[in-house]
C-alpha cells in the first residue's frame, strides 16, 4: 500500500494558510495545520479538508515559542513518521512608523514571522534528511524584497525569510530537499481588509485587482509539488505590482 503524503502548514486555519491547506489536500496530501487561537476556524478547515477525502488534524501552539514548537513537532513526527511538505506560513503585522515602533512591536513580528521558521523547520529538516526528500515553502512578501514605509519590522522578518530560504536550499539540495518561497503582494485577506487606500494600491498593479488567497495557494502548490527542479527561488505573486 502506498504511503500517504503529509503536508504541515503553520498558520493554516484561515486566509492564505487555509487556501494552501485545501490546495494541497486537493493534490492528494493529508494535512496537519498549526493555528494560534481560533479553534472554530481551525476545526472548520479540518472538516473541509476531510470533505475532499484527505485526513486532517489541527494542532494549537504558538510558533514563536520554542518549547511549544518542540513539544508539538515531536508529537506530529511520532504520529505521522514523515513530512513531505512544510509550509512556513504563520505571520502577523504590527505596523508603525519606525520612529514610533515599540520594542514589543518589533520583537513580536520578528519572533512570529522569522524565528518561528527556525523553530519549526529544524525538526522537520532532520526528518526530511532521513527520508532523503522533502519540499519546504516559506511565505515571505514583496515588502521583504522592496521594503515598505511603516513596516520595518515586517519587511525585516520577510527579508530574513528570503535569506533563510536561499541558504537552506544550498545546504539541503544534496539530500533531495527543495526550499523555495512565495512573496505575495496585495492579497485580499483579514490582514488587508481594513486598509483605506485600496484604490491607490490597485493603480500600481498591472492586473488591476487584488490577489486572492487561492492565487497564493496555486503558487505554493507549484513550488511544493510540481517544480521538481526548482529550489532557492522566490516567486512574487503580486499581479505585476512590482515590475
Amino acid at each position: 500500500m502506498e504511503e500517504r503524503k503529509i503536508a504541515l502548514i503553520t498558520g493554516g486555519s484561515r486566509g492564505i494558510g487555509k487556501a494552501i491547506a485545501l490546495k494541497l489536500a486537493s493534490s492528494g496530501y493529508d494535512i496537519v495545520i498549526n493555528y494560534a487561537g481560533n479553534t472554530e476556524a481551525a476545526l472548520k478547515t479540518v472538516d473541509e479538508i476531510k470533505a475532499l477525502g484527505q485526513n486532517a488534524e489541527a494542532y494549537k501552539f504558538d510558533v514563536s515559542n520554542r518549547t511549544e514548537v518542540e513539544e508539538n513537532l515531536t508529537s506530529i513526527i511520532e504520529k505521522y513518521k514523515r513530512i513531505d511538505v512544510l509550509v512556513n506560513n504563520a505571520g502577523i503585522t504590527r505596523d508603525d512608523l519606525f520612529i514610533r515602533m515599540t520594542d514589543d512591536k518589533w520583537s513580536d513580528v520578528i519572533n512570529t514571522n522569522l524565528n518561528s521558521a527556525f523553530y519549526v523547520t529544524k525538526p522537520v529538516v532532520k526528518l526530511m534528511m532521513k527520508q532523503r526528500f522533502g519540499s519546504i515553502v516559506n511565505t515571505t512578501s514583496v515588502v521583504g524584497v522592496y521594503g515598505n514605509a511603516g513596516q520595518a519590522n515586517y519587511s525585516s522578518a520577510k527579508a530574513g525569510l528570503i535569506g533563510f530560504t536561499k541558504s537552506l536550499a544550498k545546504e539541503l539540495g544534496g539530500r533531495n530537499i527543495r526550499v523555495n518561497a512565495v512573496a505575495p503582494g496585495f492579497i485580499a485577506t483579514d490582514m488587508t481588509k481594513d486598509l483605506t487606500n485600496t484604490e491607490e494600491y490597485l493603480k500600481l498593479i498591472s492586473l488591476k485587482r487584488m490577489g486572492t488567497a487561492e492565487d497564493v495557494a496555486n503558487a505554493v502548490k507549484f513550488l511544493a509539488v510540481d517544480a521538481e527542479y526548482v529550489t532557492g527561488q522566490v516567486l512574487e505573486v503580486d499581479g505585476g505590482m512590482i515590475i
